[in-house]
């Protein structure tokens, strides 16, 4: 089978990118031959002689992601109207080209994140909330338009699938293939406090997220942290710039007992040497974080709203109604911080639930819908369609695209 995937970038440290990194890993393992039209890929997949790079440079040069985007989508299905007959299946992310796509992975879906309570852009809210509007509407048109040509949706949560289904996604379309982690990794990790600079007498509570935007919900927990006992603190992994958090936690009188840690490279070390994990997001598809938590045997506090929440059994963590009760939010962490052999109890059982998820499973679930994809296309053009999964085509590690992209 010849895979073609499209994304912005197939990597190993980021969400999305991990997903597909290890999509085309599992491919790979299988005899197929991978495309992958990308802004970045791994170093690491492009040492295959199997994998084929179609590098779709936009740069910095434009305003706003919202123009970037759309020059993405462009820019790859221009390549991929033109070389057809050099894949069997193409593997899309949401809208991220205009081309018709066989399998379609929803990280994400505009149109439940603008029907959310807690959408907290405007077009009259002055113009970074309009624009943050008009680009989630814009976005919720173009993913119903890119969802409806594929064949298969896969949805990355329960949560995604009911919102695919909302947004008129026929259900015999969707397909819930939830996102991995690396549990030996996470398992195995060694990390100190002494190393991260954080207290040794404390109970830490690890938040870990874009620091940029609301939706992720720092200041919930900011307030809840004032709600609770003097030992109770929280350490924030993510980029600092351009964050409102630190002048928060400072006008809550709280600066002291918040560690910003800003951008942290060893995650599971820090995950090794905290108490547990919160993330009370008021809108996720499925965070990969609050996985990586559970397979670092932390008890996790998170809400409804963040997708994957549905994993959370009452055994390995709490699970919250509404990501914005901060009184609720305290006393759910003041339950753990207050009983030690509880939080114990919900980490080990945190840690049997992700084994659960591991990378493999997830890309064996995505080579089964290769197949089934591949099966059906043949039935309906005869015998003539694709090529069997062992069929493989070699492909140079690196081919520029058409339109300018060449490196």
């Amino acid at each position: 089978m010849r895979l073609a995937i499209v994304t912005h970038s197939v990597r190993h440290n980021d969400g999305q990118g991990r997903v597909n990194y290890e999509v085309a890993r599992a491919a790979l393992a299988e005899g197929c031959a991978v495309t992958l039209v990308a802004s970045h890929v791994a170093p690491s997949l492009l040492e295959h002689p199997r994998v084929r790079w179609i590098p779709i440079e936009i740069g910095r040069i434009w305003p706003g992601a919202l123009l970037r985007h759309q020059l993405f989508a462009l820019k790859s299905a221009k390549w991929l109207n033109a070389h057809r007959d050099e894949y069997d299946l193409l593997h899309v992310n949401g809208f991220i080209a205009w081309a018709q796509a066989d399998v379609n992975t929803s990280h994400f879906v505009h149109s439940g994140w603008l029907k959310s309570p807690y959408y907290p852009f405007r077009l009259m809210g002055g113009p970074r909330s309009a624009y943050q509007a008009i680009y989630t509407r814009l976005n919720a048109h173009l993913e119903r338009w890119a969802y409806r040509r594929s064949s298969v949706v896969a949805a990355v949560s329960e949560k995604v699938a009911d919102e695919l289904r909302n947004a008129g996604v026929p259900d015999e379309k969707i397909e819930v293939v939830h996102n991995g982690v690396d549990n030996e990794t996470f398992e195995h990790a060694s990390g100190s406090r002494q190393r991260f600079g954080l207290p040794d007498d404390a109970f830490l509570l690890l938040f870990a997220g874009d620091l940029r935007t609301p939706r992720k919900n720092l200041g919930t927990v900011l307030r809840a942290l004032k709600q609770l006992p003097e030992r109770v603190h929280v350490v924030v992994a993510g980029r600092v710039k351009g964050s409102p958090y630190p002048d928060e936690a400072r006008a809550l009188g709280v600066a002291d007992r918040v560690h910003f840690l800003d951008f942290v490279e060893d995650v599971p070390g820090l995950m090794r040497c905290v108490d547990a994990y919160v993330f009370p997001s008021r809108y996720e598809a499925m965070s990969l974080s609050l996985l990586e938590a559970m397979a670092a045997s932390l008890p996790v506090v998170t809400a409804r709203t963040a997708g994957g929440a549905e994993i959370i059994t009452a055994e390995c963590g709490i699970v919250l109604d509404d990501p914005d009760d901060s009184a609720a939010l305290a006393r759910a962490v003041a339950r753990l911080a207050g009983d030690v052999r509880l939080a114990c109890s919900m980490g080990v059982a945190a840690g049997r639930v992700a084994r659960e998820f591991g990378w493999s499973r997830m890309g064996a679930r995505y080579m089964d819908i290769y197949r089934r994809v591949l099966r059906a296309k043949a039935s309906e053009a005869g015998n003539g369609a694709g090529r069997g999964i062992d069929d493989a085509h070699p492909g140079a590690r690196w081919v520029p695209s058409e339109g300018g992209d060449s490196k």
